[in-house]
């Protein structure tokens, strides 16, 4: 049975991430890298927080790569992989366990990733909400009878999350709840990210990433604006700078390697995100999560 390692993204961050596996003097070089390109104490920030501090997009999106990265450094000799994806951030962790490209590029673009979302966010107001208990299909159908909303994730056929205006989410949210959804949660996020609304991180970013070599990937990959494999530097590329402003296709993802003949899914990071949603997608799927140092101790393939 195949194997294929997952990555989670944005918003799976909390003060104490990673600190039991920092003794480890592989995870130390890492963090100590990480500290020297970001130009700041990462370990301070996330051992320490305040949870302020680490929510900051650009704070975030680093601490999220290292958890996972860290994980699978530690892992990377015992565990067999024919696979990688990672959901909207996640799929940097993705790139780069497959070589796409190093760990100082990674952290870089992730940094720069985050610092534009952010400001993105600023320059254009939006919000976004979690849709639970309404097919996506019915969303949709909705959504495209309102201006200025649109999906962002697809994270299994009872959760669908919406970004952009404020008005237009405010909008959808009555209409979503009288069509049948069980609730209509709004995120606590700095921007409508995954929409259009972050047009001028899309654009700023696409230059800073064409500055960066791209590798051809060592495993399959699959992408959050495809839900494809791919294994094209160049195609690869344009996805990411995409992946800003398109939505994140975790469902279509899942059921691709479903299809596809993968059975073991590993989750490597911090909250156990992915592995819940999988559990929705297909019950009889063998998901397992590695995020602190005793579950990579217990691990046995």
């Amino acid at each position: 049975m195949k194997n294929v390692l997952m990555f989670p993204g944005q918003g799976s961050q909390y003060v104490g991430m990673a600190s039991d596996l920092y003794e480890y003097d592989e995870v130390k070089r890492l963090f100590d890298q990480t500290s020297q390109i970001i130009n700041d104490d990462i370990a301070k920030i996330m051992f320490s927080g305040p949870d302020e501090l680490l929510t900051e997009s650009k704070n975030a999106q680093v601490a999220i790569l290292l958890h996972s990265f860290s994980v699978f450094s530690l892992m990377k000799d015992r565990i067999k992989f024919d696979a990688v994806c990672g959901h909207s951030l996640g799929e940097y962790t993705a790139l780069l366990v497959s070589g796409v490209f190093d760990f100082k590029s990674a952290v870089e673009l992730v940094r720069k990733r985050g610092e534009l979302m952010s400001y993105a966010g600023l320059k254009a107001k939006g919000s976004m909400a979690a849709v639970i208990g309404l097919s996506p299909l019915i969303i949709e159908d909705v959504l495209s009878k309102i201006e200025g909303v649109v999906i962002a994730n697809y994270n299994g056929d009872q959760q669908t999350v919406i970004s952009g205006t404020v008005e237009g989410i405010q909008n959808a949210t009555e209409i979503l709840s009288k069509k049948g959804a069980r609730r209509v949660v709004k995120l606590n996020v700095s921007g409508a990210f995954h929409s259009p609304l972050m047009d001028y991180a899309y654009r700023e970013f696409a230059d800073f990433i064409d500055r960066y070599e791209f590798n051809k990937p060592k495993s399959y990959v699959l992408m959050n604006v495809s839900a494809n494999f791919e294994n094209d530097p160049t195609k690869i590329r344009e996805l990411l700078k995409k992946q800003i402003i398109s939505p994140v296709k975790w469902t279509q993802i899942m059921r691709n390697l479903i299809d596809n003949g993968y059975g073991n899914f590993y989750e490597m990071g911090p909250s156990k995100v992915l592995s819940g949603i999988l559990k929705k997608i297909d019950l009889e799927k063998r998901s397992s999560s590695f995020e602190k140092k005793d579950e990579i101790l217990n691990f046995k393939e």
